[in-house]
């Protein structure tokens, strides 16, 4: 008796095992050709219980319309090869087999029942994205197998996602407890989705337990604490991106004004002419080298800097050299100029936005939680803005055409006496802040349309930028354009996209009579 005792939960092991892996029952298959609609679906949902392999094939069949009826038996049937369903042997091509019809909602269920089935199943990947497509299709009934794939599964991540799908399918149950043990479980999570699941539980006409009610109240006052924070993270971080771009536009700017200072009231169609220039790298390597489609963006980077830098020196030498010193002329000069850009742009690529696609390595994105993703374009572009700014820094403080122009800033009249071509510096200068606004351009067409007025958008915003920032400091430049953009876009979620604007410009009024000098004090190019 003892020895019976000691191997019973072995002997029981083995026989449910047993029954387990059982073959299908060929009446429980061949109701699945049922003209009955709840016969069938009825029929799927008893092969969810099965562990045989065969229970997966057949239900696959049945939704890619290969299982038929002939003989009174259930057969699947590809191209010119049938086997038994049940058996899996090898038979004669019946002379006019039935097919199975399965109508919209009975391939809904298949879905479902296949998904089931997929979470036993030994690769990872089949069983991730088992989990994935269930968590749309939960029912009370599916709690069993459920728990079992539960209990079976050792990826933390699948385990993470199957404790989830058991809890939506408990919330089902008869039992309160069970309902609040898995209310208890879904209000750890991040998800919109959940919490409308829960959100009815939180009336007490719909639930009638208490405790049920009360944790259900909990937990979506919980997951709407988290949702509000990790949009809060999101904004923050498009506010990064959007920074990003701000300061590439305003990196050329603060060189410009400081040294010369000039208000170009065409700077953002300098960010114009960059898109364009990615625009037609793209369409290059599209006509002449499409297998190596993904890498038109490292080559467009060149060219947009030296295109725009063309466009920049040509309207400094041309129009704004004749002008310095002459506020109003410049402003008005260079605002005509950018209407002449502008209709350029309209002749050469005409009037409607064209197409500037990601390379496949920036599509897609970072998820951190459920509803917070991070964009790859968005990642790259603060990446890119960063290493711009690098080489923007090194290049105005560790070589001698820098030191020119941070000495012209500082004092034109005393950098001129000790031989600084001040000329020369004013056009190099005005060159190389039109290439970096460029290199805006290439970002800027990663997340936004290209088009002829794409640039008018952006040209207050950068001149905030600089006022906020300091007139020729890099490094307010980079405070002011990141702070700028997070401030923005975290005033857009809560008061919308006009109100944030207004009380945005408000604030630098107000920040601009406290400090006119901007974040970091100029030095001055007319300090004494």
């Amino acid at each position: 008796m003892t020895m019976l005792r000691r191997f019973l939960p072995l002997i029981t092991g083995l026989l449910l095992a047993s029954l387990a892996h059982a073959a299908l029952d060929p009446a429980q298959v061949r109701q699945l050709a049922d003209d009955d609609n709840s016969r069938k679906l009825e029929a799927i949902h008893l092969l969810t219980q099965s562990a045989d392999p065969a229970a997966l094939k057949i239900l696959k069949a049945m939704a890619e319309d290969n299982l038929y009826l002939a003989e009174g038996k259930t057969l699947i049937i590809a191209g010119d090869k049938a086997i038994d369903a049940v058996s899996g042997a090898a038979i004669a091509m019946p002379a006019s087999p039935e097919s199975v019809t399965v109508n919209n909602r009975v391939r809904g269920e298949l879905a479902g029942a296949m998904a089931v089935l997929e979470l036993f199943d030994s690769d990872r990947a089949t069983r991730l994205n088992a989990v994935q497509k269930l968590q749309s299709k939960v029912s009370p009934e599916l709690a069993p197998r459920l728990d079992h794939a539960l209990k079976n599964e050792t990826d933390p991540q699948i385990k993470e996602l199957l404790a989830i799908l058991k809890a939506q399918a408990d919330l089902g149950s008869a039992d309160p407890l069970l309902r609040r043990a898995a209310v208890l479980v879904l209000g750890e999570t991040t998800s919109p989705a959940i919490r409308a699941l829960l959100q009815p539980l939180t009336d007490s006409v719909k639930e009638t337990d208490n405790r049920v009610r009360y944790a259900a109240i909990s937990a979506v006052k919980a997951i709407d604490r988290r949702v509000a924070d990790t949009e809060n993270l999101g904004r923050v971080f498009t506010g990064l991106s959007l920074g990003s771009i701000l300061l590439l536009a305003a990196l050329g700017l603060a060189i410009t004004y400081g040294v010369m200072g000039v208000i170009n009231m065409a700077h953002g169609e300098l960010l114009m002419v960059g898109a364009y220039a990615t625009y037609g790298m793209q369409s290059i390597f599209r006509s002449y080298l499409p297998e190596y489609i993904d890498w038109y963006l490292p080559a467009a980077i060149p060219l947009a800097f030296f295109a725009a830098a063309a466009v920049g020196m040509l309207m400094e030498r041309t129009v704004i050299r004749w002008l310095y010193g002459r506020t109003l002329e410049t402003l008005l000069a260079t605002w005509g100029l950018s209407l002449i850009l502008i209709q350029a742009a309209r002749v050469l690529f005409g009037a409607q936005n064209v197409e500037v696609t990601n390379p496949s390595w920036m599509s897609g994105g970072v998820e951190l939680m459920p509803n917070l993703m991070l964009p790859w374009n968005r990642i790259v572009i603060i990446g890119f803005a960063l290493f711009v700014l690098f080489l923007v820094w090194g290049l105005m403080n560790k070589t001698r055409l820098g030191m020119f122009v941070r000495a012209v800033t500082q004092n034109r009249a005393m950098a001129g006496c000790v031989g600084v071509p001040t000329a020369r510096i004013d056009t190099l200068a005005f060159a190389l802040g039109a290439g970096i606004a460029g290199l805006g351009g290439v970002a800027l067409s990663q997340i936004s349309n290209v088009g002829p007025d794409m640039g008018q958008g952006y040209i207050v915003d950068s001149f905030m930028v600089v006022v906020v920032g300091g007139v020729g400091q890099l490094a307010g430049a980079v405070w002011a354009a990141l702070g700028l953009g997070i401030f923005s876009k975290v005033l857009e979620g809560w008061a919308g996209a006009v109100v944030a604007k207004i009380t945005l410009l408000v604030c630098i009024i107000i920040f601009i009579q406290k400090r006119p000098q901007g974040i970091f004090a100029l030095k001055g190019r007319f300090v004494d």
